[in-house]
C-alpha cells in the first residue's frame, strides 16, 4: 500500500482504507480505548432524530454508526467511496443500504435529507470545507449537520500524553493488530494536523450552517459540533 499523505489524495485515501477495512472496527475500538460507543451515542443524540428521518451517514464505512441511528428510528443511508469498506458493511450488515459517494460532490438532490453526519472522516476528505457545504446542501432547511472528529485535549498537560499516544502507541498497537501500521501512522497524522473545535466551528459558519456549537467529549479528544441549515429568507 502507497502511504496516503496529508495532501489526502482520493485515490490514496480509498485505498488506505480497502486496505484496512477488515479490522477497521476492532482497531478503532481498541485504539480509542473503549470510548467509540460513548462517542456514537453522544453523535446520535446530536441529530435530535424524529421517527422516520431521513439521515446521511457520510463516510460511513461499515455501517457502524449508520446501525445506531437506524436503531434511534431514523431511515439513514450509509454512504462512503471506499469499496472495501462498503463491502465489508454489506456482509456484516446486509440490512442497511450503502451507496458509494464522493464527499466532495454528493449524488443527492438538494434538502433530501432531515440531517447529516459524518463521524472519525471529515479530516481525510482533500478538501472538507467543500465536504460541509455540500452536506449543507442535501440537508433541509432547519435540518441537522452534525461533525463527530477527533479534536484537541482541552488540558495542555493531557494533550502532551495524548499527542504521545498517537505518534508513538498507536502505530505500535496497530502493528499487531493490523496488516496496515502505515495507515495508522497516517491517521495519527492527521488528527494532530486537525484543526482546533473553534476553527471548525468558522468552518461550519462559512458553508452557511447557524446556530453552530460544539461539545467537547473525553477531555476534547473528541468534539462534536452541529449546526443547523437557515430557513429560507
Amino acid at each position: 500500500m502507497s502511504r496516503a499523505d496529508l495532501d489526502k489524495r482520493p485515490f490514496d485515501v480509498a485505498g488506505m482504507f480497502d486496505s484496512i477495512a477488515g479490522r477497521y472496527d476492532l482497531m478503532n475500538d481498541v485504539a480509542a480505548l473503549g470510548q467509540v460507543r460513548s462517542w456514537r451515542k453522544a453523535m446520535v443524540e446530536s441529530l435530535a432524530i424524529a421517527p422516520g428521518d431521513a439521515v446521511l451517514d457520510l463516510a460511513a464505512g461499515t455501517g457502524t454508526s449508520t446501525a445506531a441511528i437506524v436503531e434511534a428510528g431514523a431511515r439513514a443511508l450509509a454512504a462512503d467511496f471506499s469499496l472495501g469498506m462498503m463491502r465489508e458493511g454489506r456482509e456484516r450488515q446486509p440490512h442497511l443500504p450503502f451507496v458509494g459517494a464522493d464527499a466532495q460532490a454528493l449524488p443527492f438532490a438538494d434538502d433530501s435529507f432531515d440531517s447529516a453526519v459524518i463521524s472519525f472522516a471529515l479530516r481525510n476528505v482533500q478538501d472538507p470545507r467543500r465536504s460541509l457545504r455540500e452536506m449543507a446542501r442535501v440537508v433541509r432547511p432547519g435540518g441537522r449537520v452534525v461533525v463527530c472528529e477527533f479534536s484537541t485535549p482541552v488540558l495542555k498537560p493531557f494533550r502532551a500524553v495524548y499527542e504521545k499516544y498517537l505518534l508513538r502507541a498507536l502505530p505500535a498497537i496497530a502493528g499487531r493488530l493490523s496488516s496496515s501500521a502505515d495507515a495508522y501512522d497516517y491517521l495519527a497524522e492527521s488528527i494532530l494536523e486537525w484543526p482546533s473545535q473553534e476553527e471548525l466551528v468558522q468552518w461550519l459558519g462559512a458553508a452557511g450552517l447557524e446556530q453552530v456549537q460544539y461539545r467537547n467529549l473525553t477531555g476534547g479528544i473528541v468534539a462534536l459540533h452541529r449546526g443547523v441549515v437557515p430557513q429560507p429568507a
